[in-house]
């Protein structure tokens, strides 16, 4: 292993100027990535359909091509699924990644071609290196492995050829060979499906090992080291791998969690984070002193960017990375060189700079609270936890909030769930600090809560220990990439957790 760090190291050096052309130039590179995208797939069902063939401008692409959702390209993509060709894509499409989504029971299946996963996943696994390499240029990384937390599906087959799993699934059985000497746990406890037992053979298959990177979603990274420092009766996951440099984290906003994984994992560690989803690799932390992620402009990928109150309209408003605005909330439309066109992912990002464009995470098109008018969003509530956790000295493990609608006796309000960690000594002071931050975040939910007129203040229920992992579990949904949603518009999941838990 010791060998291969040199070497590494001047590929990533050499792959870095690569992509400081894409980033400095990245509306033309993203104009050749759109004329690439038409040209490949101008002979498939839907490229027919549309008229790809003659299609040569960004405009005509808007144009011709409608908006859509999964349900729109569903008929297309059962298709596939049993075996099609060419019908949103012009080779051969093997895997499809299914999505874990929310938590309600309808899966989507979203196609995985050979070109997505070598230009854009793992171009975008190998990046991540060379923007590591880039601020740690004596990293010895490579000398030991890396300790991947994926999901919890088998890899399953619709028929012969065609193959699903989750994503983290779908790229591991795909990892190139030399891949595989550089990660741990081995494939067959790194597929499990169980997500119980998994947690316990990942700790007891790893300890011995010499991890020096971790990529995973918090949450269930989190369960894993507390695991891990149980067996070992060590205090950090540094006195266990001495040799770890790196955790990798995304799926989720890791402002919650910070500054529990500072206690558990100990000094010395560098933390980066990435946006890799199911439809691709789509962004990366490319400065450690920066407060996002550089948008990934020519890895097979076309973006559009929907004002979320175009949201629902036949014909919505979309822009491109000359017209963005800084942190506006914009829902991310994407073409992909797997045949998603024009397709609504369900995030929704901000961009933190434009000169290069990076991008955070803020939410779920569908995982925020209006219904007075408030417009929170994920990206508001995790701030305001973080701040109420560091006022009052809890550690939140997690949480999820909801309406509750006018009645005849009051007003309206948040309802929030939270399971700790660290309960908060005075919980009406943390439920304050909540509260007092969201005014401080968001003007719209500072206004409705001015004098309790629209809102009064906010209702707060500590929940059991493990509880939100069992609700998970009686949906099938425990584990891997599945998350819980912080925030709904509705009562349906708060409703769900209350009953499950009292």
């Amino acid at each position: 292993m010791k060998l291969l760090s040199p070497a590494i190291s001047r590929l990533a050096r050499f792959r870095l100027g690569q992509i400081e052309e894409w980033s400095l130039n990245p509306v033309e590179a993203q104009r050749q990535t759109l004329q690439e995208l038409v040209t490949a797939a101008q002979c498939t069902d839907f490229g027919r359909t549309y008229g790809f063939g003659e299609l040569f401008s960004v405009k005509a692409f808007k144009e011709a091509v409608p908006v859509h959702e999964y349900e729109d390209i569903k008929p297309y993509i059962h298709r596939m699924m049993n075996g099609e060709e060419n019908v949103l894509w012009n080779t051969p499409i093997q895997w499809f990644a299914k999505s874990s989504g929310t938590t309600s029971d309808k899966s989507k299946f979203i196609p995985v071609s050979k070109e997505s996963l070598e230009e854009c996943h793992f171009q975008g696994a190998k990046d991540v290196l060379t923007m590591y390499y880039k601020f740690n240029p004596d990293s010895d990384l490579l000398t030991g492995k890396g300790l991947v937390i994926g999901g919890s599906h088998q890899i399953c087959q619709f028929n012969e050829g065609v193959s699903y799993g989750d994503l983290s699934a779908v790229l591991l059985q795909n990892t190139p060979f030399w891949g595989q000497w550089l990660r741990t746990p081995e494939l067959s406890i790194a597929l499990m499906d169980e997500w119980e037992s998994k947690i316990e053979q990942l700790a007891r298959s790893t300890i011995l090992e010499n991890v020096t990177s971790i990529s995973g979603v918090p949450t269930w990274t989190m369960v894993l080291i507390k695991r891990i420092l149980e067996i070992t009766g060590k205090c950090t996951l540094k006195e266990v791998w001495p040799n770890l440099e790196l955790y990798i984290h995304g799926g989720v906003s890791f402002v919650p969690y910070r500054e529990q994984f500072k206690k558990l994992i100990g000094d010395n560690v560098h933390y980066m984070e990435i946006y890799n989803a199911s439809e691709g690799f789509i962004a990366l932390q490319d400065s450690p002193m920066e407060d996002g992620m550089l948008l990934c402009t020519q890895n097979g990928i076309f973006y559009e960017f929907m004002p979320i109150e175009e949201y629902g309209k036949k014909f919505p408003l979309t822009v491109g990375l000359r017209d963005v605005e800084l942190h506006k909330n914009y829902a991310m439309i994407i073409s992909t060189n797997s045949g998603l066109w024009r397709y609504i992912i369900g995030d929704t990002v901000q961009f933190t700079t434009v000169h290069p464009f990076r991008i955070k995470v803020s939410g779920r098109l569908k995982h925020y609270i209006n219904t007075f008018g408030e417009e929170v969003i994920v990206d508001n509530s995790d701030k305001a936890v973080a701040i109420a956790s560091e006022k009052t000295g809890a550690i939140v493990n997690d949480y999820t909030a909801g309406p509750v609608y006018f009645s005849d006796q009051s007003n309206g309000a948040h309802e929030w769930l939270f399971e700790f960690e660290k309960e908060p000594q005075d919980m009406s002071l943390f439920a304050y600090e909540l509260d007092n931050a969201l005014k401080n975040i968001n003007s719209d939910y500072e206004a409705k809560r001015h004098k309790d007129i629209a809102l009064r203040h906010p209702i707060l229920h500590k929940l059991p220990k493990g509880i939100f992992s069992k609700w998970l579990k009686s949906k099938g949904k425990l584990g891997g990439q599945h998350k819980v949603p912080r925030l709904s518009n509705d009562r349906i999941f708060i409703n769900e957790l209350l009953s499950f838990s009292f």
